[in-house]
C-alpha cells in the first residue's frame, strides 16, 4: 500500500511538472511550485524521513512560495514568450538527466538491508550515538553533532538565499535614492 500511495504521489509530481512547463502564467507557476514542494514533502514523509520532510514543506512550500510570489508583485504576470526555441538547454538537461540515472544503477536496491550505510553507519551511530554526544535521539544526535558542520553550512546557505532575495526585492527610487520609510533609524533625514 505503501508503494501505491509514493507512486501516485510521485505521478501527481510528474502532472504538476508538465503543467508547470507549459504554463506562461507566473501566478499559476508559483502556486504549481509550492503544489510541487507540498507533493514532495508528503513523499518523504511516507518514506519516514520527516525531518526531511519538514525542511522541504517549510521552505519550498512555505517560504519560496510567498518570496516568489513577492517577486511577482513586482513583475507582469506573463511571462514573455522566448524569441527561439531552447533546444540547446533543453539537450544539456536530458543529458545531465540521463548521466544521473546511469548514476543510479550502481547503487544498492531500496532498503537493502546490505547496503553500506546498514552494515557500517547505522549501526555505529545507534550503538554510540548517546554515550558520544549525550543526546538520546539518534536523529538529533546526527544532525546536531555528527553533522553539524554541515547543518551549519545548509543553514548557511538558506540564510544568504534569503537575505539575497530581500535585497533583490527591495524598491529603490530611479535616481537611485532610498524612500523615506527605508532609513536605517526612525526620524533620520535624508540628507
Amino acid at each position: 500500500m505503501e508503494t501505491l500511495i509514493i507512486n501516485v504521489l510521485l505521478a501527481m509530481m510528474a502532472l504538476a511538472v508538465v503543467i508547470l512547463a507549459r504554463s506562461r502564467n507566473l501566478f499559476a507557476v508559483v502556486v504549481l511550485g509550492g503544489v510541487y514542494s507540498f507533493l514532495m514533502a508528503t513523499v518523504l514523509v511516507a518514506l519516514d524521513a520527516v525531518d526531511v520532510a519538514m525542511t522541504e514543506a517549510a521552505v519550498g512550500a512555505g517560504i519560496s512560495t510567498v518570496l516568489l510570489l513577492g517577486a511577482l508583485h513586482l513583475c507582469k504576470s506573463e511571462e514573455a514568450k522566448p524569441i527561439h526555441r531552447p533546444w540547446l538547454p533543453l539537450a544539456v538537461a536530458c543529458g545531465t538527466a540521463a548521466v544521473l540515472a546511469y548514476g543510479t544503477l550502481g547503487l544498492p536496491a531500496f532498503s537493502d538491508p546490505q547496503a553500506p550505510i546498514h552494515t557500517h553507519v547505522a549501526p555505529r551511530y545507534l550503538a554510540e550515538a548517546l554515550a558520544a554526544t549525550g543526546v538520546p535521539n539518534v536523529v538529533t544526535a546526527v544532525l546536531a553533532s555528527y553533522r553539524g558542520f554541515d547543518t551549519l553550512g545548509e543553514t548557511t546557505v538558506v540564510f544568504t538565499a534569503g537575505a539575497g532575495v530581500i535585497a533583490l526585492l527591495r524598491r529603490r527610487k530611479k535616481n537611485g535614492e532610498r524612500r523615506p520609510a527605508e532609513t536605517d533609524f526612525p526620524g533620520e533625514r535624508q540628507p
